[in-house]
């Protein structure tokens, strides 16, 4: 065999060194640390907002100390500190996974929460699709049933109230689409949509008027007298109620509705 040259022997010793160094830091890596000496380095990164250090270093608390009660708090810290860093998939995961492993845990509300929450910071537009607000909505309705009385169901509803409006806004933006391309029924699905699963958002006043847009134009006059008495019953100050007033009478003031139409159709509906 051929000796190596002074050149290429330098090079071959370079590559064991590196060789080398790489096995030592990878053994380094696997070195066992006091669980609270590690905790409270992932704890230091979360605080410096280094959150992959956070992350990587609660991680290490659970592989090496898995049995114990430090192990449990990094898996719920790895949630909080995916969802800081604005890493909401991995968050999800983290939280669904500490659910699954500790259903009865005095923290698993806080785990519920996080998921929900890093579903809520990712509503976009009405203009785009809404699956993510509907399993925002999921997931804040699920606190509030199951931790009815915790901070945590609260501050839920209150989001839920801004979710059902955003997924209220997308059936209304569809349903004036459908409205303005003149596919009544199509629009009228939407409408109703509003109406019946989203009652207590600012988009009904304005789906019973559009209602009342698509029942006259496919001749439902009965219908649209209805649904204007809806409106002006639910709603009379509402500029909406003006509008399917002035629609289904051809013009005129809703104060002319006390005498009219208005109070039979009110009676009949109600």
């Amino acid at each position: 065999m051929r000796p190596l040259s002074w050149p290429l022997r330098l090079v071959a010793a370079a590559l064991l060194l590196a060789v080398a160094a790489c096995g030592g830091d990878k053994n380094q890596a696997y070195i066992e640390k006091p669980v609270d000496e590690l905790y409270n380095k992932a704890l230091d990164a979360l605080v410096d907002e280094r959150y992959a250090d956070a992350v990587k270093t609660f991680d290490q608390v659970e592989s090496q100390h898995p049995y114990s009660a430090w192990a449990t708090k990094s898996q719920l810290m790895q949630i909080y500190s995916n969802y800081e860093s604005g890493k909401y998939d991995d968050a999800v995961l983290a939280a669904e996974r500490f659910i699954q492993l500790h259903p009865g845990h005095r923290d698993v509300a806080y785990a519920y929460y996080l998921k929900a929450i890093c579903y809520y910071m990712q509503i976009t537009d009405v203009g785009r699709d809404q699956k993510v607000t509907q399993a925002a909505l999921n997931a804040l309705d699920d606190i509030v049933r199951r931790f009815p009385d915790t901070k945590y169901a609260r501050d839920a509803k209150l989001k839920l109230d801004f979710t059902r409006d955003h997924l209220a806004g997308k059936e209304m933006e569809i349903g004036r689409y459908y409205l303005n391309r003149q596919e009544y029924l199509a629009a009228m699905n939407r409408f109703k949509r509003v109406v019946e699963n989203y009652q207590t958002t600012t988009h009904v006043p304005e789906a019973l008027e559009r209602l009342v847009e698509c029942d006259l134009a496919l001749g439902l006059t009965k219908e649209a007298k209805e649904n204007a008495a809806v409106l002006g019953y639910n709603y009379p100050g509402s500029r909406w109620y003006t509008d399917a007033y002035a629609l289904v009478t051809g013009g005129g003031s809703p104060m002319e509705a006390r005498d009219g139409w208005f109070s039979r159709a009110v009676s009949t509906v109600f």
